[in-house]
């Protein structure tokens, strides 16, 4: 018999429809619970949704929690997975409630709140950013006074960089905490002057069976501060190279430490010009902003499917061979309003026509979208090539030679 399956936000954000479609194919009855009516729902999620269930708000965990326990056509459900950041804790208190296996309440918590997360990290022996929790603002200038400027200030519970400041003095500080002020808990981290790296997993029963490794070019708190920047995710080819030893490793040791056992897991870590690798956070969760779909363009597989095979099944079928390193270009328009102009898009197909993988830029006409609360931005490229430095030329073209033009 099939396996039903709940699905929390199955048409947001973009990924998911993918994850949710990914279920379908690998023989699951699909149920969805969201927000959004059911007929703005994209197609490729009504087409593999065996019901769906509207509900006012997924914050209202007890209200979410109760309506689910009422839903009689979803019923008996077996399996219940979220692959949106802020329905990480919705997911197992639904769990709980319902006496279904997966991550728990507690190890939830443990990915999903950034302090107690460093905190559980840190016991394992693993190197983490001197932290504090805090709550008012005379606690977040004791944390950054004791920590030491520069520090990071960002949400205990955040979502990639969004709301995260880098603060080198207490003017600064105080600007960044009137912008932070709809956040109650905060948490205020020693600043790590170094690359940025990923360590993204698939598990069963954890066990790893899926890596994949990006480097941000230039590093999030840089791209997120500077509207001209194009950035850049880059999924290496060469996972498994010298360099890159100190982040698969404490990668392991961060999903142990953690008690992860099965789906999809979102590292950022940190490599100091010194060799020294330092842990930044994960999410029980996949990376956003088509990050997926970068991974997928590297090996030539279906991601998606692959979850959703070792989250149902326990196995992991594709055959991972690693043929690029491939890179997504994020692209913002200059000027404000609606998008008037594309240009050099032409001149990169003629350059580089066989390593452009994807392209998907708002078209002529469309608003601008704001930069500042998705890093997708006014759309993107996505190129590969075998040899790294030949990648990663290609994408800096992408970034200068691209124009999109608003009015």
């Amino acid at each position: 018999m099939p396996k039903s399956v709940i699905v929390i936000s199955p048409g947001y954000p973009t990924e998911v429809n993918y994850f949710t479609r990914g279920l379908a194919l690998q023989g699951a009855r699909v149920f969805g619970i969201g927000d959004q009516p059911p007929h703005d729902l994209p197609p490729v999620v009504q087409d593999c949704l065996a019901g769906y269930l509207q509900i006012q708000s997924l914050l209202d965990e007890e209200a979410v929690v109760a309506a689910v326990k009422e839903w009689k056509a979803v019923k008996p459900i077996q399996q219940v997975e979220c692959l949106w950041e802020p329905g990480v804790i919705l997911a197992a208190r639904l769990r709980e409630a319902l006496d279904l296996p997966g991550q728990s309440m507690n190890e939830a918590i443990g990915f999903r709140d950034k302090d107690t997360m460093k905190q559980r990290v840190a016991a394992a022996g693993i190197r983490v950013p001197k932290h504090r929790r805090a709550t008012t603002i005379s606690e977040c200038v004791r944390a950054a006074e004791d920590i030491g400027f520069p520090v990071i200030v960002k949400p205990i519970a955040g979502a990639g960089s969004a709301d995260t400041f880098r603060v080198s003095s207490r003017h600064e500080l105080d600007l960044a905490l009137m912008r932070m002020g709809h956040i109650r808990d905060v948490n205020v981290e020693e600043f790590i002057d170094a690359e940025e790296y990923t360590f993204d997993t698939i598990c069963v029963d954890g066990r790893i069976l899926f890596y994949n490794v990006f480097v941000y070019r230039p590093r999030p708190l840089i791209a997120r501060s500077e509207e001209w920047i194009s950035p850049q995710t880059v999924a290496l080819r060469d996972v498994d190279a010298d360099y890159l030893r100190g982040g698969r490793e404490m990668g392991r040791a961060v999903l142990d430490a953690l008690k992860f056992q099965t789906g999809f897991t979102h590292m950022e870590w940190f490599l100091k010009p010194d060799g020294e690798a330092v842990f930044g956070e994960i999410a029980a969760r996949p990376p956003g902003a088509r990050s997926v779909d970068c991974m997928n363009y590297a090996c030539d597989i279906d991601l998606f499917a692959g979850w959703a095979e070792a989250v149902l099944h326990g196995t992991f079928s594709p055959q991972v061979e690693r043929k690029y390193n491939a890179a997504i270009i994020f692209k913002r328009a200059q000027g404000t309003g609606r998008i008037r102009r594309i240009d050099g898009l032409e001149s990169l197909y003629h350059r580089y026509g066989s390593h452009i993988a994807c392209v998907e830029l708002l078209p002529v006409g469309a608003p601008r979208r704001n930069w500042i609360l998705t890093l997708i931005s006014d759309g993107f490229v996505v190129v590969r090539h075998p040899e790294l430095q030949a990648c990663l030329a290609i994408a800096d073209a992408v970034g200068t030679d691209l124009r999109l033009y608003a009015r």
